[in-house]
């Protein structure tokens, strides 16, 4: 399945559920699950960004579909890419194209 990079940025009243429920991000990541996502690793982060989720989904529109639901509920924004593993990346280099991409 494809893996995508989540890049979560929270809101005020984001920042504020979970100072209040820490627990609560583990409630989303429930929720992630049963839209047919699989949560493969998470990292909370310093910087302009506060987690980033590694995730394996069964298409871009299953992607833009939680990117949305979350994002709708005005306590977080989302950043998505598309990913794939290095060793994916150098076989797809050393094959030759049947076709010129343009």
């Amino acid at each position: 399945m494809p893996i995508y990079l989540m890049l979560t940025t929270l809101t005020d009243e984001g920042r504020r559920i979970i100072k209040e429920d820490p627990d609560r991000l583990k409630e989303i990541n429930k929720e992630v699950e049963l839209m047919g996502i699989k949560i493969i690793d998470q990292y909370a982060l310093l910087g302009q960004h506060d987690f980033v989720n590694i995730l394996e989904a069964p298409s871009n529109e299953a992607v833009a579909r939680l990117s949305v639901e979350l994002s709708a509920r005005g306590t977080m924004s989302t950043m998505t890419m598309a990913a794939m593993t290095l060793d994916d990346f150098i076989n797809y280099l050393k094959k030759k194209p049947t076709q010129a991409p343009w």
